[in-house]
């Protein structure tokens, strides 16, 4: 220090220009600017490296649970839907329902009353009507053709004989026709009415589409 300052010549020592010492020594904090230049831009933010294109996972189907409603006309039951409609019988259901059904009411009223009365001619007109309203529209024929054949099927198996052998069996079968033609020609009548109402009104809606 002392041989440093014995060096130097006498006189006031010489202080560097203003700008010159601002440029050679920034303050702190800032970075060195040059005269007239523009301030310098913040520096760009770095984005991240684009990295495969992710792959699309496909969406995974949610389960309804959809309870049977009631007053519902199309409630699920055992993975099928309830239309609303009734149950459709194709020709040779009709026949084998008109004869179980007819049989069963004429041994019910052979049961009760111990003939073929009122009874079994009431039950005759709700067979037929039955068989009318639920036989498919392909097999319209179906109905007013199995009510007579049962209405006679149970005739000779259910009605009065008065004797044996094949001959008598003919001719109580035509007695208890010609006795209850009445109720044989309004069930068949009825079935009749019915199936010609109903392929009317489908040839209508047919023709209208």
């Amino acid at each position: 220090m002392e041989q440093s300052i014995r060096t130097q010549p006498p006189g006031p020592r010489r202080r560097p220009p203003t700008g010159a010492a601002g440029a050679a020594v920034p303050g702190p904090g800032r970075a060195p600017e040059t005269a007239g230049a523009p301030a310098a831009a913040p520096a760009a933010r770095l984005r991240p490296v684009a990295g495969p294109p992710a792959v699309a996972r496909p969406a995974t189907p949610r389960l309804r649970l959809r309870l049977p409603l009631r007053g519902r006309a199309e409630a699920p039951l055992y993975g099928r839907r309830r239309t609303g409609r009734p149950t459709r019988l194709t020709a040779i259901g009709t026949g084998v329902a008109a004869m179980l059904a007819t049989l069963a009411v004429a041994g019910l009223d052979r049961l009760l009353f111990d003939g073929l009365g009122w009874l079994f001619g009431v039950g005759y007109l709700a067979v037929c009507f039955q068989l009318a309203v639920r036989v498919r529209y392909v097999d319209l024929l179906a109905a007013p053709i199995s009510g007579p054949i049962a209405f006679a099927l149970a005739l000779l198996l259910l009605g009065p004989v008065t004797s044996s052998g094949v001959t008598a069996q003919v001719v109580a079968l035509a007695t208890g026709l010609a006795l209850r033609a009445g109720w044989l020609f309004s069930g068949t009548g009825l079935a009749a009415l019915i199936v010609l109402a109903r392929f009317v009104a489908q040839r209508r809606i047919q023709r209208s589409r």
